[in-house]
């Protein structure tokens, strides 16, 4: 699409960057549907690292051996969410850095956006679907902004079918401007909406959405577990699920010292959440400017 950008020096840098990389096709999809899936994002071994690292969590949390390629729903049936993985192996922070994700996420939420969560549904065989939702959340009145306040990239870390229990998106949903009420909700066999689609992804591969977006998950109907990685982000004002800012283990920063936009991501220029030394007015002067800075 080229830079189309109407005087904004940040909205120039990400248009421009999106067009290096290839991603013309994506933007346009994210306008026009809502989502945009880039294929073949992560490494072999980055998925390797990634679905060892979740499944060490889990068994860790529930002391349960897993073989995520037989479980027959006897350990692992339904889903179960992991939280809070960008610590748990370096892999995550190459992943949350991923170019082609970040730039689309950065059109979305402006450079300044942070990391709000990173975490696993972990999906064994049964269970319920994920209702449909926007990931706004049920406390964001309806219209919403057309504007963007939170973004998702969803890693396919197994291969996603319908059978499998792979993310549902609903195509066109973001300019609806509110949640789904209802059977719009509705994932199950029966009475699925019929809007909803099935992510027929490849290991590897990312789907990157608007917050208005409806989206959700079939279950799985197959043996095995269904492994995804789920990076949410966020506009700078708006409160992260997960802590970052202050609690960034010193090895991770010492990692990242030179990368200004890692840092940011965790929370470095965010000036909310003083106590009674008062807010620091050098961060503030910080704040973004406008969607794109």
């Amino acid at each position: 699409m080229g830079n189309t950008s109407t005087g904004d020096p940040a909205q120039a840098r990400i248009l421009d960057n999106i067009t290096r990389l290839g991603l013309d096709a994506q933007l346009l999809a994210l306008e026009t549907q809502g989502f945009a899936v880039i294929k073949g994002v992560l490494s072999g071994e980055q998925l390797s690292r990634a679905r060892n690292a979740i499944v060490a969590r889990y068994q860790r949390n529930t002391g349960q051996e897993i073989d995520i390629e037989s479980e027959d729903g006897s350990s692992v049936s339904g889903q179960t969410y992991v939280p809070y993985l960008l610590y748990d192996d370096a892999v995550f922070e190459d992943i949350l850095l991923a170019e082609a994700p970040l730039a689309l996420i950065s059109y979305l939420l402006g450079e300044s956006c942070v990391l709000s969560s990173m975490g696993c549904h972990f999906k064994g065989p049964g269970g319920e679907p994920l209702l449909l939702h926007s990931d706004n959340g049920n406390g964001t009145p309806a219209p919403f902004s057309s504007t963007s306040f939170v973004a998702n990239v969803n890693y396919a870390l197994t291969p996603y079918s319908r059978e499998a229990g792979a993310l549902a998106m609903v195509p066109g949903s973001h300019k609806l401007a509110r949640q789904p009420v209802g059977r719009e909700m509705r994932l199950d066999a029966e009475r699925a909406n019929p809007n909803a689609i099935a992510m027929d992804l490849e290991p590897g591969d990312a789907v990157v959405w608007h917050g208005n977006t409806w989206h959700g998950s079939f279950a799985r109907q197959v043996p095995g577990v269904r492994l995804n990685l789920a990076v949410y982000f966020a506009r700078q004002f708006v409160q992260t699920q997960e802590q970052h800012k202050g609690v960034v283990p010193e090895a991770v920063l010492a990692r990242h010292a030179n990368n200004a936009r890692m840092l940011r991501l965790l929370g470095a220029k965010q000036p909310y959440g003083w106590r009674q030394e008062g807010p620091d007015f050098s961060i503030m002067a910080q704040n973004p400017k406008g969607l794109f800075d």
